[in-house]
């Protein structure tokens, strides 16, 4: 038995390929995984929990099997999916967790988190965050008819398409500072995020510690996925075409 961690599917209907994986993934993982945790942007957008998208019905069918088979599903926000509330909680089965979230993972002592709080050089990007993560922002946007909802966040993501060719990477990143100050924060011995798509494992000195980040990958042509249990962890890749 393994605890499964993902992030950042961006699930669409114009990627109906990645869809299927996902779909087939959490087939296969049901009632075999301890547990999986979705790190956020489990969807492109989500304008609320009456969002109308027929390919995501499929989706939320399939998440409330897995948690009924006795694999508890666990959900952060993300910068695209930050709408998903109590609703498609009680539709699916997915138990809603904060950002950031302290686990035992093993016997280890975890960090769990989307991952776009710690890019603290994008400070364009961190005021936007700041002010749709507003609960009275979200209601005010919740009250508007979904056409117009649709609209506001096809509008977000061309922008935020565009703002980010003028930046550089390094300003997309995580900002290792902010990076250590997390550590010290919740004296844990390892992070797990997702948002920036550059998975991989970092190992670090925080303090007189050593400690580890670990990035989780997108899943825009493949998946990704961090397969943890009592003898370690590693970072997986689905194929999906």
């Amino acid at each position: 038995m393994a605890t499964l961690f993902v992030s950042d599917l961006h699930l669409h209907p114009s990627r109906p390929a990645i869809i299927a994986c996902f779909l087939k993934f959490l087939e296969q993982q049901r009632s075999r995984a301890d547990a999986l945790y979705i790190l956020g942007d489990l969807f492109e957008s989500w304008i609320g929990d009456d969002h109308p998208e027929p390919a995501y019905h499929s989706v939320k069918l399939a998440l409330g099997k897995c948690a009924k088979a006795g694999t508890p599903v666990y959900l952060m926000h993300g910068n695209r999916d930050f709408m998903l509330g109590e609703t498609f909680s009680g539709e699916t089965g997915c138990i809603l967790l904060p950002d950031p979230t302290h686990i035992d993972l093993y016997g280890t002592s975890a960090l769990l988190m989307h991952g776009d709080s710690l890019c603290t050089d994008d400070s364009e990007y961190q005021q936007v965050r700041s002010r749709v993560r507003d609960p009275a922002w979200q209601q005010q946007a919740r009250a508007l008819p979904v056409a117009r909802r649709l609209e506001i966040a096809a509008q977000a993501r061309e922008l935020s398409a565009q703002s980010k060719q003028g930046k550089q990477e390094y300003i997309m990143d995580v900002n290792q500072d902010e990076v250590l100050r997390v550590f010290e924060e919740y004296q844990v011995d390892l992070l797990i995020h997702g948002h920036t798509h550059r998975p991989g494992s970092h190992p670090l000195n925080a303090g007189n510690r050593k400690v580890a980040r670990i990035v989780l990958g997108d899943w825009y042509t493949t998946g990704s996925v961090l397969v943890a249990d009592a003898r370690g962890r590693r970072l997986e890749t689905l194929e999906c075409q």
